[in-house]
């Protein structure tokens, strides 16, 4: 039989778009492998067969089978039912068990959802023996997928998806899965050797799996170098940096793209005026006004429009914008606002507009369409974040010619070029403290590069629209992570 060649990569991760989606770890799910594919390696994603994953998509399921499987400290078993279906190339199993995912929404409350995932990391790998697809690398993602590599080491050794590596790949370290020693003890039925400091114990009362699964994961990866680094600090570690640091030999990161066909300027269908590199500095104007019209504001293409699309919450740093919100207004600038999160963003926000009618759109929602009309329409983009392991907002700027205006932390920092006065060189407006005066001044840099230096503005834009953000960069250098596992 000839060697294989391609390798055989299993994603395991609580969501992937389009089937679940709650933030950037769904579309990391679904493109990279998508991206893997055409690198032509073998790949299968595992998912929760959630209550609430559209019918279109339960309707083109395949039956595969099911099997019972132990899990609790006392030995219940569980249903295990495995559903699956191809798209573009890559595989979808889905476990089904209508105890844990009939509920609606993937995430409920962490006492309800320590079970699941306990569930679900271990039914995901006998699913995979069940099907007889032996991996070579088990790629998983976040906390809910962080016992994982645990299982792989312990429970499943000596069986064939024992012999598979693992990567467990940090999106956010803020959610980590810290319950009860003996909640957890419990529901992963795992030996009481591994609740230890060096493992799962965060204090004589508390477990965490995510601690679990870094120490027991052959790499770990975050979704930027910056931000590989950031976490093996007290302020970005979120309690782990300690244990980051002491497993810091496979720590990496690798900056996320993003899906370059779903945002797409020269097709997107939900632009008023679609355009590319070469059309963007006469029809981007178009796409401006038609913005301004449908929000309201003063139609007029010379002034510089800001946007800002994020959930609003302190980590996105809008207690910064909120700070200089006033000052960053003049009679040449306007700002919208989407997004939904914090009352006190949200209440804060509708009170701009209403005394700056015409001036300040704030649309306290989720509209898919308005967010594409935004990064075709706005000249710049807002992301002052308190912390960004990647960040998605500033790729997709960059890609429909938006400038972005950016704090320097995580993937902001490894993505966006400081503008050089003196060069004209960079990609974008940045400041490094996370102060309100410096965001304010990221502004009038950027306000007064546009207004008294539009041929550099200009540059920005195309030197943006040139910048490769797709995901297959990233591709590349996560199959040089497998082939280097592999051996």
């Amino acid at each position: 039989m000839a060697e294989r060649t391609e390798t055989r990569v299993a994603f395991i991760g609580s969501e992937c778009y389009p089937f679940v989606k709650t933030g950037g770890l769904g579309d990391v799910m679904y493109a990279l492998p998508r991206a893997l594919v055409r690198e032509g390696q073998e790949v299968r994603v595992i998912l929760p067969l959630y209550s609430c994953i559209p019918a279109k998509y339960k309707e083109q399921m395949v039956w595969k089978g099911s099997f019972m499987m132990d899990l609790t400290q006392d030995g219940r078993s569980f249903f295990v039912g495995v559903m699956e279906l191809e798209k573009d190339g890559v595989v979808y199993d889905f476990i089904e068990n209508k105890e844990f995912f009939d509920w609606g929404n993937p995430y409920t409350g962490l006492w309800e959802d320590i079970p699941k995932y306990c569930y679900f990391a271990k039914a995901s790998l006998a699913a995979l023996n069940f099907l007889e697809w032996t991996p070579d690398v088990v790629h998983c993602h976040d906390w809910q997928a962080a016992l994982v590599p645990v299982y792989l080491r312990t429970r499943f050794a000596l069986t064939p998806v024992g012999a598979a590596r693992s990567v467990l790949t940090i999106h956010n370290l803020r959610f980590q899965g810290i319950c009860s020693i003996e909640h957890l003890k419990y529901w992963t039925g795992l030996q009481d050797d591994l609740f230890t400091y060096d493992v799962f114990l965060v204090n004589d009362n508390e477990a965490n799996m995510f601690k679990g699964g870094l120490a027991y994961a052959d790499r770990v990866t975050t979704v930027s170098e910056t931000y590989a680094q950031e976490i093996q600090t007290d302020f970005y570690g979120e309690g782990l940096n300690g244990h980051l640091w002491y497993h810091r030999a496979k720590l990496r990161g690798i900056v996320n793209g993003i899906d370059v066909e779903q945002w797409d300027p020269q097709a997107d269908q939900l632009l008023p005026v679609s355009y590319g590199r070469e059309e963007i500095l006469s029809r981007k104007g178009e796409n401006k006004r038609a913005l301004q019209r449908r929000l309201g504001l003063q139609e007029d293409e010379g002034k510089l429009l800001l946007g800002l699309v994020s959930r609003l919450t302190d980590q996105k740093g809008l207690d910064l914008v909120d700070a200089v919100f006033e000052q960053m207004l003049d009679e040449n600038t306007q700002i919208i606002v989407l997004g939904t999160g914090d009352p006190r963003y949200e209440n804060a926000f509708r009170y701009f507009e209403s005394v700056h009618k015409g001036q300040v759109s704030a649309c306290i929602m989720y509209d898919e369409s308005l967010s594409h009309q935004i990064y075709g329409g706005v000249d710049a983009l807002l992301v002052p974040s308190l912390f960004e392991p990647c960040g998605l907002t500033q790729l997709i700027a960059m890609r429909y010619g938006t400038v972005p205006i950016v704090r320097e932390t995580g993937g902001l920092k490894d993505t966006v070029e400081p503008y050089n006065e003196y060069t004209g060189e960079g990609n974008g407006f940045t400041f490094d403290r996370y102060e309100a005066d410096l965001l304010l001044d990221a502004v009038r840099r950027a306000r007064e590069v546009y207004f008294q230096h539009r041929d550099r503005w200009n540059a920005v834009v195309q030197r943006d629209m040139d910048k490769d953000v797709s995901w297959t960069h990233s591709a590349r250098q996560y199959l040089e992570l497998y082939h280097e596992l592999k051996g």
